[in-house]
């Protein structure tokens, strides 16, 4: 997979540099849903990530965010070519450019480059986690009291029943502090660096977990649905950690919220 990974380093480099210049400068905003925007950088990040990996792998399948999935032969490139883009379209720096490669349902390789501050995590699976080419590792944090965690809303929690604001109220009075930053990708990454010890999301899709999930498992961490059951990153809801406080999260996302 060293070809595929160095493509893809590469190629979300290129993408990021090219994000990261158009910041302040977007041209057009569509919705596609009442908060779900997506910019005309979105499409043009995607075609260039999309052409260069096509070229150099014209066998491989594509699952991209703003377009039809393309599947053919045994591997498929999972693609997230702005992840954050509210935060991107008003000028709030955190978002990036994530890939992944599947191969036969198993992902192998991720990618999530930050254009903002430069920061390239990466995995293949069995390899470890890197930084900017430096292994990473969750952190070591076993008290839920002292965690610090990340989580986020989905473009629809407005008008859903299970929308994690009852989860979020219990989080913020079991952990040690909370963050809601716009951005899965680089949540699940700081998990892997050990500058979240949690993260949990509802209604995500797989071009938002796939890379970073890998970079999680390889830093050491643990990625689960909310029961503690295996991840599959076709799944909707995540939960990552540290490992360390995996079991307590677990409990706190199953228990009934207390009624004042």
């Amino acid at each position: 997979m060293k070809k595929e990974l160095n493509m893809a380093v590469q190629t979300a480099i290129l993408a990021g540099k090219n994000i990261k210049n158009s910041l302040g400068r977007i041209k057009s905003i569509r919705y596609k849903g009442a908060i779900n925007i997506v910019t005309d950088v979105d499409k043009r990040s995607e075609s260039i990530i999309i052409g260069k990996l096509k070229k150099a792998f014209p066998g491989y399948g594509i699952l991209s965010e703003e377009r039809p999935a393309e599947n053919r032969g045994r591997c498929k490139w999972i693609i997230d070519p702005l992840d954050g883009t509210t935060n991107f379209a008003h000028n709030f720096p955190f978002f990036s450019v994530s890939i992944a490669l599947e191969k036969k349902g198993q992902i192998m390789l991720g990618v999530v480059y930050d254009p903002v501050h430069e920061e390239l995590f990466t995995a293949e699976k069995g390899k470890g986690a890197y930084l900017n080419n430096k292994k990473i590792a969750v952190s070591k944090v076993r008290r839920m009291e002292k965690a610090f965690l990340a989580t986020g809303f989905s473009y629809g929690f407005k008008k859903k029943r299970q929308n994690n604001i009852d989860n979020f109220a219990k989080f913020i009075h079991a952990s040690l502090a909370l963050r809601r930053a716009g951005a899965a990708t680089l949540d699940l990454c700081y998990v892997a660096c050990g500058r979240f010890d949690g993260f949990w999301e509802l209604d995500l899709c797989p071009w938002d977990t796939a890379a970073a999930q890998l970079i999680v498992k390889e830093a050491g961490g643990k990625v689960t649905h909310f029961d503690g059951t295996n991840f599959n990153h076709y799944s909707k809801n995540v939960l990552a950690s540290n490992a360390l406080i995996h079991k307590k999260m677990v409990r706190i996302l199953s228990a009934k919220r207390q009624r004042s």
